[in-house]
């Protein structure tokens, strides 16, 4: 059977992880609220009035296309591309590519960044990888002026990140919904990850300074995978009614 991403790809292993999943979407969801294009996430709603709703759908995506063959890919793919030419439509406007690139670019940066915090240092062949997916994703979505190797990616990452990316009134609102549907607890454990996970220049906007908490929660996690007790830490990242979305995350 044929496959969009190979059954042993590094993509795989990193998206067949729930810990893994939810790192890569902390860091997402703090680099969301700073994009300059957050204003079309607010356009339907959906993502202020439930964002960890929005990131379980998002990775269900992800993970039709990452682990589904490959015809079941392209569909899910042709269907992400259908969803937003229907917000288009509704808003009269298009959304630019920019915006879409950022996107695909953050999967890459966090896909690579999520495992090496929680598992080890990539490989360049396995970061290439990590890219080569993610850019046939964009390809199958008729993205224009995409990198055509992690090379070139790396360059346009941090082209993007310097142009994109604004402190905003969507920001501080985003931030203030996630304290308010994970509560302080979990949203302060969510704020310690990001601080080790995201690059400089959202770190920077978002006037992130490095702590002793964030690295001493990063091992301690690391330390209950190893006693067999991760299941219980990622049900304390999550709320309970996740309880069923979070088993499911694991693919492995």
């Amino acid at each position: 059977m044929k496959y969009f991403v190979n059954e042993n790809s590094i993509v795989r292993e990193i998206w067949g992880k729930a810990d893994t999943v939810l790192f890569i979407f902390a860091g997402s969801a703090a680099e969301f609220a700073l994009n300059k294009a957050v204003d079309w996430l607010y356009f339907t709603g959906k993502l202020p009035k439930d964002p960890l709703g929005r990131l379980f759908s998002t990775v269900a995506y992800a993970k039709k296309i990452i682990f589904s063959d490959f015809e079941k890919a392209i569909n899910s793919i042709d269907q992400i591309t259908a969803i937003h030419q229907n917000i288009e439509k509704s808003r009269g406007e298009t959304i630019p590519d920019w915006a879409y690139r950022d996107v695909l670019f953050m999967l890459i940066d966090y896909s690579i960044r999520s495992f090496e915090l929680l598992e080890r240092k990539l490989e360049t062949h396995e970061k290439e990888e990590v890219f080569d997916v993610f850019y046939r994703v964009g390809k199958q979505m008729n993205l224009k002026d995409l990198p055509e190797n992690y090379e070139n990616w790396q360059i346009s990452r941090q082209i993007h990140l310097e142009n994109d990316l604004i402190l905003s009134n969507y920001s501080h609102d985003l931030f203030i919904q996630y304290k308010k549907h994970l509560g302080l607890f979990r949203f302060q454990i969510m704020l310690e990850v990001q601080k080790i996970l995201v690059p400089k220049t959202v770190s920077r906007l978002l006037n992130f300074h490095s702590t002793l908490t964030a690295f001493s929660l990063l091992n301690l996690y690391k330390l209950s995978r190893k006693l067999k007790l991760d299941a219980l830490s990622k049900q304390l990242l999550l709320p309970k009614k996740y309880k069923i979305q979070i088993e499911n995350l694991n693919q492995f």
